[in-house]
């Protein structure tokens, strides 16, 4: 008869780990396996795959949002496969630095197909409240992430410059909020007016997640967009779209300049038509680069040795464009006869409207009476920001003034103000002549205004305990 431990006795016993020492040696078959078991998959994380999309489907690690309206954005996006195409072949110069950037921030790779919801991954895109870029900053919002935005260069459109900010503010945001459904609405809609909804549904005994927010109908469908879009490239065949491989490489990288070039004159030197050229480098206004702006240009990674050897045998002027600053009365017409170009082409280097008579304050014209090269290059502006009211200023000069401090000072180019002025030594007294795009002198640190907080725009941000990005 086998004696039956208690039922008290029973879990106890369980408990109890496995002796391996005492149990009986293995004396069955014995096979050595000197092949891979198949059938099991194994994965190296340490590998990174040769398709981009793949790298994004791996990071993706946000919270599915699963609802009428993604289901909706989803069935929307895939019975329009040729938009798709369109899109998805727009965002391949540019997802692999934005997945870059992005894995450097530790953030989720889902945030590098937020341009197709913003502007479709159009880098020259303008909407009707005057946001611009792939990352469709306003200006307000712009100017607190340092995207220098004026007559010569938008760096909302700058490609490198624009997307470290879109992820610091998505970031930012993220932190503020701990939630990645309201980051992404705060990016749409603005921080504090999200920050608004919440304590409106807090202070009302109701759920404060994004689903249970009462919001604008274009942020309520925002998420679902993305979550959409996020769905089909994870799953192109269920839903009928191809999607063709993006290398996981590098399509492009930065030269670093000192000198200003003409953008015709650079795409040129690259072997690149202006189109390839602009999608890089569309942050600028008008048909010359300036280094003071921009230090430097992107060019596909192919191409930079070709445009170091060009450069290196180029021996003309990089620039053949000069400021302008029309005089009281004077007419575009009179303008464009004077500096020997047609009317027409005048106004396409600055980007005025064909019917446009009335001449701006600031021009850029042919240098010297150097021919120009237009190209296409129209195309640059999205539209232009005006130009600073131009003005002609006298600056005396006082005891401990140097060329660089004057020309800090009235934001010029030290060249300039030589070619403005016959300067020998300075000496006090002496008068210098300021032209061009001028608005006064430069504030100290201590007087310039603070920068309003930022959100698309909103009121200064509520505070709230930080938390880590993941």
């Amino acid at each position: 008869m086998i004696e039956r431990p208690s039922a008290a006795a029973a879990p106890a016993a369980r408990e109890q780990p496995l002796d391996a020492t005492r149990l009986p040696p293995f004396d069955g078959e014995r096979r050595e396996v000197r092949e891979p078991l198949r059938g099991l998959a194994t994965v190296d994380r340490t590998v990174q795959p040769d398709d981009l999309w793949q790298r994004i489907r791996n990071g993706y690690s946000m919270p599915n949002l699963d609802d009428e309206i993604v289901r909706e954005r989803t069935a929307w996006y895939a019975a329009r496969p040729d938009y798709l195409q369109r899109m998805f072949e727009r965002s391949r110069p540019y997802l692999y630095h934005i997945v870059d950037e992005i894995e450097k921030r530790g953030l989720p790779t889902e945030l590098a197909l937020l341009p197709m919801v913003e502007s479709s991954f159009n880098p020259m895109a303008y909407s009707r409240a005057h946001a611009s870029g792939l990352w469709q900053f306003i200006p307000g919002t712009g100017k607190r992430y340092d995207l220098t935005q004026n007559w010569w260069y938008d760096g909302r459109r700058d490609i490198v410059a624009s997307t470290e900010a879109a992820l610091e503010y998505l970031k930012d945001v993220y932190e503020m909020h701990g939630d990645w459904h309201l980051a992404l609405a705060s990016y749409n809609w603005g921080e504090n007016a999200v920050a608004r909804a919440i304590g409106k549904n807090r202070a009302a005994g109701l759920p404060t997640d994004y689903a249970s927010l009462t919001m604008p109908a274009e942020t309520r469908s925002y998420v679902p967009k993305l979550q959409a879009l996020k769905n089909i490239i994870a799953n192109p065949q269920l839903f009928g779209i191809s999607l063709d491989p993006i290398p996981n490489r590098p399509y492009f990288t930065t030269v670093d300049k000192d000198r200003d070039i003409d953008v015709v004159l650079a795409a040129k030197l690259a072997n690149m038509t202006l189109d390839e050229f602009r999608a890089l480098n569309p942050a600028h206004n008008r048909p010359v680069i300036r280094a003071d702006m921009a230090p430097r240009i992107v060019l596909p990674a192919e191409k930079v040795e070709v445009f170091h050897a060009n450069l290196l045998k180029y021996n003309q002027a990089l620039v053949t464009w000069d400021t302008y600053s029309p005089r009281k009365g004077e007419t575009l017409d009179a303008i464009a006869r004077r500096f020997g170009m047609p009317l027409a082409s005048l106004k396409q280097a600055n980007g005025i409207d064909a019917r446009t008579r009335a001449a701006p304050a600031l021009l850029v014209v042919p240098a010297n009476g150097a021919k120009v090269d237009l190209g296409r290059i129209s195309i640059m502006y999205a539209p232009p920001i005006s130009a600073p009211e131009a003005r002609h200023l006298v600056h005396t000069v006082k005891a401990g003034d140097t060329l660089a401090s004057i020309a800090a000072r009235y934001h010029v180019k030290l060249d300039d103000l030589r070619r403005w002025n016959a300067i020998g030594r300075l000496a006090p007294g002496q008068r210098l002549r300021i032209q061009g795009a001028v608005t006064g002198p430069s504030k100290s640190l201590a007087a310039k205004k603070k920068v309003p907080a930022k959100g698309k725009p909103r009121p200064a941000p509520v505070k709230r305990p930080l938390r880590k990005a993941s």
